[in-house]
């Protein structure tokens, strides 16, 4: 058969058959195309078929079939690539919760793909812009010629045998990275396929991921999404993408071939490199903002069916997410719409789980937060996504929101508290020895009782939303002057330290200490329990110039820049031993969390806290202000009650860390534990380079921890 951009399609159609209301959306069988359109209170719906380049409509077919609130028929002789869109006929009323206006051209939400860029203008809106009252005035212009298009697909690809690869939680290491930013300045891939899916599959790329011991790309938003009209007028972009207005169609932004068999390909190369794809799904909303945005898709098919009302006035939405509307998660239909979509891309399109953005929106049933709302009880029932990886950002914009903790077995978190700990303690906020116990054992006072893991706790100093690591360390202030908003915009609390001065500067005393600080922080991160997500550039020291909300910047503010520094080359090797230790040694990333007591058959406990003075923290010690800013941690690695798959104990080496965020050095006293003991340090943050193997250090020993320094170390070996 030819490919989909070949085949050639020839409206008009001269009949259309009943055809079947399921599957939705548009289906080819190598003989025809079915349609089929969910709309609950449609009175009529339109198929509307476009010519190649999707600019002039040659035909319309009413959809006279309706099945259990689908319209439906099909299409013989339909082909892939054939470009459609739907008119739905029904009330203008607002007050009630209808918007139908059959003027616009209407996205399926199917769809698989779609074809060409969304052209801004009045005509996008259901009323006449200008109108203080946007429910009195219907807007009888015509928007096809502005509009995308949906795209009819062959789903052919060639998998082999490639599947899921289910790699365990304790053993993953996720790297977010935005598909475009991550590429866009490689100097090593190809020009033309820079920015795109066809990018992550080149050599350099899967090379850089190997090194970094990375287990899974976690992937800012590809759903198609739209350019908010604002942003576009300043010549800006919604460069992040959470703006979906496709859950089924691959961005064509990132594609250089075919927007489908170009991810496909994608996910393939990285399976056959051992490493997971993740998507970063935001079905929380849509891109047709509030009462005032366009109607490009849902809201003309079906606006009370697939959007949260307020019950006391239909006329405005109901917003938990901070973008103008919320889907409703109530409503049959738009559940299945979301299952359908998940199921879709891990069947179809081979991924290997989901971030949900604002995922406590997910879980509103009606006001308050529901943690076993029918969402997640029909995903744990579903033999498909059940058994993917499923990581929530457990807030959404809502009363009650934050729910950090509080999701279901099965779920995994991002874990806020410990950004937020993290961030304090290395800043040299004081009283968070306690806190940051917690978040470095796993978080055992958010997930245990729920009966989870300490792999439930995705560990984060960093992510896409808000500095970068190195900005972290550079700026007290954001500085997001380029997003045209007069920095009010972002996030004002980001618990950053500039270091003495903010921002770029030749101070070689402020640089170094900087330098310190982000190796403090990435090996936190990675000898923390729990899984840890690296966002990418960080490894590198990338900058956004101090804009802690570059969502519109789609240029070199939001690339990683890949002319690395003797610096960034440093702290590049640095992440890397830090990913092969972590990766070597169980004890870091343990599947069951501490007991605090000594192990059955063992004389020892599986985790001691120590003072400075090389003492087992007692009650009075947590609460005393002058270790607020050290601790340390021992880890009996013989210990470790886990068994590996083939039922054999887990046994590894022990290991001393010490923290110290005070700006003083602190004489910390090795622990006397089994006996006098040499040990060895493995990681210094004080220094970038490998301590000597010859530096060695007797138990009762005082080893001088420098101030904002962590350091790592183990008994060597008889």
């Amino acid at each position: 058969m030819p490919s989909n951009n070949s085949v050639k399609n020839s409206p008009p159609f001269p009949h259309i058959w009943p055809g079947r209301p399921y599957p939705l959306g548009s289906t080819w069988d190598e003989h025809g195309v079915n349609f089929a359109l969910f709309s609950e209170h449609a009175e009529k719906v339109e198929l509307c078929l476009f010519d190649e380049e999707g600019k002039n409509e040659i035909q319309r077919i009413e959809l006279q079939e309706k099945t259990d609130q689908v319209w439906h028929g099909y299409l013989p002789d339909a082909r892939p690539g054939l470009l459609y869109g739907y008119r739905v006929h029904g009330p203008y009323e607002p007050d009630e919760g209808h918007r139908f206006n059959a003027h616009k051209l209407l996205l399926d939400p199917y769809a698989k793909e779609i074809h060409g860029d969304l052209i801004w203008s009045d005509d996008h809106f259901g009323y006449q812009v200008g109108n203080k009252r946007e429910d009195l005035s219907f807007n009888r212009q015509d928007n096809a010629d502005k509009m995308p298009k949906s795209r009819v697909i062959d789903p052919r690809f060639d998998w082999g045998d490639d599947q899921l690869l289910n790699i365990p939680w304790h053993d993953t290491v996720i790297y977010e990275m935005h598909v475009k930013g991550f590429t866009q300045n490689h100097p090593d891939v190809p020009a033309e396929l820079r920015g795109s899916y066809a990018a992550l599959t080149t050599a350099p790329v899967i090379e850089h991921l190997h090194a970094l011991g990375v287990t899974a790309v976690e992937l800012m938003p590809i759903h198609a999404f739209v350019d908010d009209r604002n942003l576009v007028e300043h010549n800006l972009h919604n460069y992040w993408g959470y703006n979906s207005i496709g859950f089924f169609a691959p961005d064509f932004r990132y594609a250089s071939n075919g927007m489908t068999a170009d991810f496909k390909t994608m996910v393939k190369a990285m399976h056959e490199a051992g490493i997971e794809v993740l998507l970063d799904v935001v079905y929380n909303h849509t891109a047709e903002g509030s009462q005032l945005g366009p109607t490009l898709c849902f809201r003309g098919i079906d606006n009370i069916a697939y959007y949260r009302l307020m019950p006391d006035d239909l006329r405005h939405y109901m917003d938990y997410t901070g973008t103008g509307n919320t889907l409703n998660m109530m409503h049959p239909r738009v559940l299945q719409l979301i299952m359908d979509s998940l199921r879709y891309w891990v069947l179809e399109m081979h991924v290997d789980g989901f971030r949900f953005d604002l995922a406590s929106a997910l879980a509103r049933e009606l006001h308050e937060v529901d943690r076993l709302g029918a969402f997640f009880d029909i995903i744990h029932q579903d033999p498909v996504l059940s058994q993917v990886k499923l990581i929530a950002e457990p807030w959404d914009l809502g009363e009650g929101g934050y729910q950090v903790g509080n999701f279901p077995v099965g779920w995994t978190e991002w874990n806020g508290r410990y950004r937020d700990a993290m961030r304090s303690y290395w800043k040299g906020d004081k009283h968070l020895i306690g806190e940051l116990a917690y978040r470095l054992t796993g978080s055992s006072d958010l997930y245990e009782h729920g009966g989870r893991k300490p792999y439930a706790s995705i560990n984060f100093v960093t992510a896409h939303d808000g500095f970068t690591l190195n900005d972290l360390v550079s700026y007290d202030e954001k500085h997001n002057e380029a997003n045209n908003e007069d920095n009010r915009d972002g996030e004002v609390n980001n618990l950053s330290w500039n270091c003495g001065e903010e921002g770029p500067t030749d101070d070689s005393e402020v640089l170094a200490l900087r330098a310190r600080q982000k190796r403090n922080f990435l090996a936190t991160l990675m000898l923390s329990q729990g899984v840890p997500m690296l966002a990418a550039g960080d490894e590198m020291g990338r900058t956004q110039q101090g804009n802690n909300n570059a969502y519109c910047q789609d240029n070199e503010i939001s690339w990683i820049d890949w002319e690395l520094d003797a610096a960034d080359r440093e702290l590049l090797n640095f992440v890397q031993q830090l990913t092969a230790l972590r990766k070597a040694h169980p004890s870091f990333r343990r599947r069951r969390f501490f007991e605090g007591h000594n192990i059955k058959g063992k004389d020892v406990k599986d985790i001691i806290w120590l003072n400075p003075n090389g003492h087992e923290m007692s009650e009075k010690h947590w609460n005393k202000l002058s270790f607020a800013h050290c601790l340390g941690m021992y880890l009996a690695g013989s210990a470790i009650d886990e068994y590996d798959e083939q039922g054999n104990r887990i046994s590894d080496d022990d290991f001393l860390l010490l923290l110290n965020a005070h700006h003083e050095e602190v004489d910390f006293q090795i622990p006397e534990i089994n006996d006098d003991r040499i040990w060895k340090v493995l990681i210094d943050t004080i220094d970038a380079a490998l301590p000597s193997e010859s530096q060695t250090w007797h138990s009762g020993n005082d080893y001088p921890l420098q101030s904002r320094s962590l350091v790592l170390l183990t008994p060597v070996k008889s």
